[in-house]
């Protein structure tokens, strides 16, 4: 799963981070539709507001599908359908949506299928593993420079393109609720996720799928040109990503500072008392007793070192998808009103 991100840039750095090549082959950045409504966190939380890109077709149907905009949105998907007055009272959680299951829910199934795929942007995110009753936390992020990842950013005015880290690029969903009395539209979203690849699975056993690559975000983004049945092969586990431990002041989202992705080093208490027949035990297993190489005692991942190039394989959800839709069909998509 995927409940706690990190995204330290500013609005203007983030957007150059999000540079891209349209069609024409020309560069550009996209531009935001409402910076000021995001605000950079080294904690960010579900019901906060993340950065999203999509594309500009979604606002502008005579812009063309491969343009991006920025869209500072709310994490928790509230479907256009829901009818109280406060997105806060939904009774369910939407922050993450499980690729095996998410045609068979109304709130997922509907946009997916209209076309309304994100990409969220993070430095990384956060996973807890359980451990003796107690929670170690870890951030998961693309593999960069020391110097890209654990300093604070610059002033936006004084940032070049190649000093820029680069993003966590998550699939996801979106949807526009628009309340009563003709109020100000809501867009928010869910984050994909699938199961965990061999990377982090010793973390937990569901990551977000992550899109890898410019080529993987152009085809997530552009629902005019790429269909439903096509996205789908996009949904997928990576190896391609690090981790490290980092403090517990993480899981207070209250706490907002670099120190939340700093790296630590994991310390492990050591029991002295050891009776006369456990030290016996103990130097039958050292010398008779199966060993374990490359294993800490308490079994617990410290720091991932390599940035393994492995290509994921593909899920059986997908397949399942594949059915369905030979079976339903595929909707035209619908563009959101402009705010």
């Amino acid at each position: 799963m995927c409940g706690r991100t990190a995204v330290s840039l500013g609005a203007d750095r983030l957007r150059r981070a999000c540079a891209y090549h349209n069609n024409q082959g020309e560069r550009k950045y996209p531009e935001w539709k409402n910076a000021d409504k995001y605000s950079p966190s080294f904690n960010k939380s579900p019901q906060s507001n993340s950065p999203v890109l999509l594309s500009r077709q979604h606002f502008e149907k005579d812009a063309s599908s491969s343009e991006r905009i920025l869209v500072a949105m709310r994490w928790g998907l509230v479907p256009a359908w829901f009818k109280e007055a406060d997105p806060s009272k939904m009774q369910y959680s939407t922050f993450n949506c499980r690729s095996d299951t998410m045609m068979e829910k109304f709130c997922y199934k509907g946009p997916f299928l209209k076309g309304k795929r994100c990409v969220v942007l993070a430095d990384g995110y956060y996973e807890w593993r359980q451990h003796n009753g107690q929670k170690q936390p870890y951030f998961i992020y693309f593999a960069q420079t020391e110097q890209e990842m654990f300093t604070k950013p610059d002033t936006e005015d004084e940032v070049e393109d190649s000093k820029v880290r680069k993003l966590l690029t998550m699939a996801g969903i979106f949807d526009c609720w628009e309340p009563q009395k003709g109020r100000e539209a809501l867009y928010s979203y869910s984050i994909i996720t699938v199961d965990a690849s061999e990377s982090v699975r010793s973390i937990h056993h569901r990551m977000p799928a992550i899109l890898e690559g410019d080529e993987a975000v152009r085809r997530w983004l552009d629902f005019a040109e790429v269909p439903t049945e096509e996205a789908l092969q996009l949904i997928q586990s990576t190896e391609n990503i690090v981790f490290h431990p980092v403090s517990t002041i993480v899981n207070n989202s209250r706490n907002n500072s670099l120190e939340c992705i700093l790296p630590i080093e994991l310390e492990f208490k050591k029991n002295t008392k050891v009776s006369a027949s456990s030290t016996i035990m103990l130097n039958w297993l050292k010398t008779k007793g199966p060993r374990k190489d490359d294993k800490d005692e308490d079994n617990l991942p410290k720091w991932s070192s390599q940035f393994i190039q492995t290509p994921p394989s593909k899920k059986t959800s997908i397949d399942l998808m594949h059915q369905w839709l030979k079976e339903d069909g595929e909707p035209s998509a619908k563009h959101p009103k402009k705010q």
